[in-house]
């Protein structure tokens, strides 16, 4: 017995492109839904193509005073749309309700992502971590990985609760690693306020020695309102690419303080070296300043996309000057104790 075929007429092409298009488009929102649900403790931003496109830079924010949750989104949001990084970001967070809660010293989900990653750009102060997420960091750190460490993170660490810890030698005030991470791996721990804190502004000084140094390029300008911070213990063979000079006030016109605080200034960017147990040696930059508010000058933020590429080895891509135009508006919070935003959750900051 044959069936008869049935022939059915095209569909118009209108109709046709009309279904394709919807289909695409709720196909795409239920897969960008499905990637926030299974990622509520972080944001990702996926780069739009550039020369960073395949790299990917993970970014820890969990400080209580310079609002790294507002200032290392931006950064993150920025690298990503001008220039194609995929960038993670990972906050401390309450763990009561998943909101962005910087006074929350030991929680900080999602670092498993640093197994993968080929950058980390972190800004924390006095974190203690369970172990078990600690040890994704410090994987990262023994693979030879690079680190941009922000502001804080040279006393990025501090073991008060659980002191039997096998990472309690990256407190801040270990004796038997001295310094513990902040000085071993980025050259200084916290010593203190250099500058009157709140009331005398940063100006960077470029180092004519290091002036052609791909981290460099293009930078003309860097002010900040934080003040300079103390540093005391940087090893010889660091380089210090900008010196900070302390200003009289808060404002980028304000000329430099006279006396002894200048004389001589203090480090503010410097490359140190540090070699873990793979035997490879890491590539890191660390500055004394990184608060969202100093994130508004445009010459920090050169400097901190510069470094993200010599970091990952793509400073030969580097264009004359860099890309820095903030990505939307960007008004952050004056940096202080108790001034964050509270109730934020990372699915906020999509």
């Amino acid at each position: 017995m044959q069936h008869s075929k049935l022939k059915l007429a095209p569909a118009p092409v209108g109709v046709g492109r009309f279904f394709i298009f919807h289909f695409s488009f709720f196909l795409g929102l239920a897969l960008a839904c499905t990637n926030l649900a299974s990622a509520s403790d972080r944001v990702v931003y996926e780069g739009h193509g550039g020369p960073g496109q395949g790299k990917h830079i993970v970014f820890l924010s969990g400080d209580e005073e310079y609002r790294s949750e507002e200032g290392l989104p931006m950064l993150a949001k920025l690298l990503a749309t001008r220039h194609g990084f995929k960038c993670t970001v990972l906050f401390a967070l309450n763990p009561q309700d998943g909101t962005i809660d910087p006074n929350t010293q030991t929680n900080i989900p999602g670092l498993a992502a640093l197994d993968t990653a080929d950058l980390c750009v972190m800004l924390l102060r006095f974190r203690e971590l369970p172990d078990a997420e600690m040890k994704h960091f410090v994987d990262y750190l023994n693979r030879g990985q690079p680190i941009i460490g922000l502001r804080t993170s040279t006393h990025a660490f501090a073991y008060a609760r659980n002191k039997q810890s096998p990472y309690a030698k990256f407190d801040w005030q270990n004796k038997d690693w001295p310094g513990g991470f902040g000085q071993q791996v980025l050259g200084e721990t916290w010593v203190n306020h250099h500058g009157d804190h709140g009331k005398q502004s940063t100006r960077g000084i470029i180092n004519d020695e290091f002036k052609a140094h791909p981290v460099l390029r293009g930078v003309t300008d860097i002010w900040g309102p934080t003040d300079v911070y103390g540093v005391v213990h940087l090893p010889a063979d660091a380089q210090v690419l900008v010196r900070g000079q302390v200003l009289s006030g808060m404002q980028p016109g304000d000329p430099p303080l006279a006396g002894p605080k200048n004389q001589p200034m203090m480090p503010l960017v410097w490359l140190p070296h540090y070699t873990g147990q793979s035997g490879k040696t890491n590539r890191i930059v660390a500055t004394t300043m990184g608060a969202a508010t100093d994130l508004e000058n445009a010459g920090l933020r050169r400097l901190l996309v510069n470094a993200c590429y010599w970091a990952v080895g793509l400073d030969q891509k580097l264009s004359t000057p860099v890309n820095v135009d903030l990505v939307g508006d960007y008004k952050p919070s004056r940096f202080g104790f108790g001034a964050f935003k509270p109730g934020v959750k990372p699915a906020d900051l999509e």
